[in-house]
């Protein structure tokens, strides 16, 4: 037919997986322990959920630069990291929900440059997100990470992500205490942005019991800042040591310039009388010479003999 075919064809495809012309390798549900290999180069949607794979390769998962869609969800993962994702720069949906994933290092999601959507929820293990796991992630919209085992949640990397939408945190145990003051508080504030606000409920302590994160944020606020603790004093301490150590520098170089001052106002004010007397004598020498003149002068005039 003169038709050139699909690159995803000529390049093979992996056992009982299905490939299309559309460049999407569907190998969903075929009880794979191993990631799938002999996968196209240009592949763009790569779908391995319902597996038991339990690790994915960096070598041959950042050949697939091209990549836009993986799906991952309900297989048997327990770690990624930086490389993982390393070259898949195209990359905008990720799914890793129903793993066994326990913490994301910092900067696991980095080189996702494109990722608009990650959903990462019913991990049972995940009790642990590096505050900076989502930094470099500006384009990141949707962030589900509802159903896990965390307990808290840094917002700094959050906060600052310009164009989230839409954040799923409901079915966590949330300890409901001054670490989670941050993450109540915006909650509170930005309710819009959370799509379970109503389910995200604190766990702990039982005084606080099922209530909703975005009720307990003023709460917080008013019981973390009452009083000041080890650090806070220790901060004191050292900026009042600070404080004293440049006032006697300062009074000390301010002493030693007053010294010198003085010492040289002193000087040149001797300088000046002896100057003063130096030019009164030579003045009074000057006038006595010239009187003795001008009295012999006088009297050796004519007019002046008796």
């Amino acid at each position: 037919m003169d038709v050139a075919p699909s690159p995803a064809l000529t390049a093979g495809c992996p056992d009982r997986c299905v490939c299309d012309d559309q460049l999407v390798v569907q190998c969903a549900g075929q009880q794979l322990s191993d990631f799938p290999v002999d996968i196209p180069l240009a592949t763009r949607q790569l779908i391995i959920s319902n597996n038991r794979i339990g690790d994915l390769p960096a070598l041959q998962l950042n050949y697939l630069s091209d990549l836009v869609y993986l799906d991952c969800s309900n297989n048997s993962l327990t770690d990624i990291s930086e490389s993982t994702f390393g070259n898949l720069r195209k990359l905008a949906y990720l799914d890793l929900s129903f793993n066994t994933l326990t913490q994301i290092e910092d900067r696991t999601f980095g080189p996702l440059a494109s990722l608009v959507m990650l959903r990462m929820t019913d991990n049972p293990g995940l009790s642990e997100i590096h505050p900076d796991a989502f930094a470099e992630n500006a384009a990141l919209q949707v962030l589900d990470v509802s159903r896990n085992n965390l307990t808290a949640l840094n917002i700094s990397s959050l906060i600052a992500l310009p164009a989230l939408r839409s954040l799923g945190l409901s079915g966590n145990p949330w300890s409901c205490d001054c670490d989670t003051e941050d993450l109540c508080l915006w909650i509170q504030i930005e309710g819009f942005k959370f799509q379970d606000e109503g389910q995200t409920v604190c766990q702990g302590p039982p005084d606080m019991l099922g209530q909703r994160l975005a009720e307990v944020g003023m709460q917080l606020r008013s019981e973390c800042h009452q009083g000041l603790g080890y650090w806070d004093y220790l901060f004191f301490i050292a900026i009042g040591f600070v404080i004293f150590s440049a006032g006697t520098v300062s009074a000390w170089v301010m002493g030693v310039l007053m010294v010198l001052y003085e010492r040289y106002s002193k000087r040149k004010s001797e300088e000046f009388d002896s100057e003063d007397e130096e030019e009164t004598v030579t003045r009074g020498a000057g006038c006595g010479g010239g009187g003795g003149n001008h009295g012999n002068g006088d009297l050796s005039k004519p007019g002046m003999q008796v």
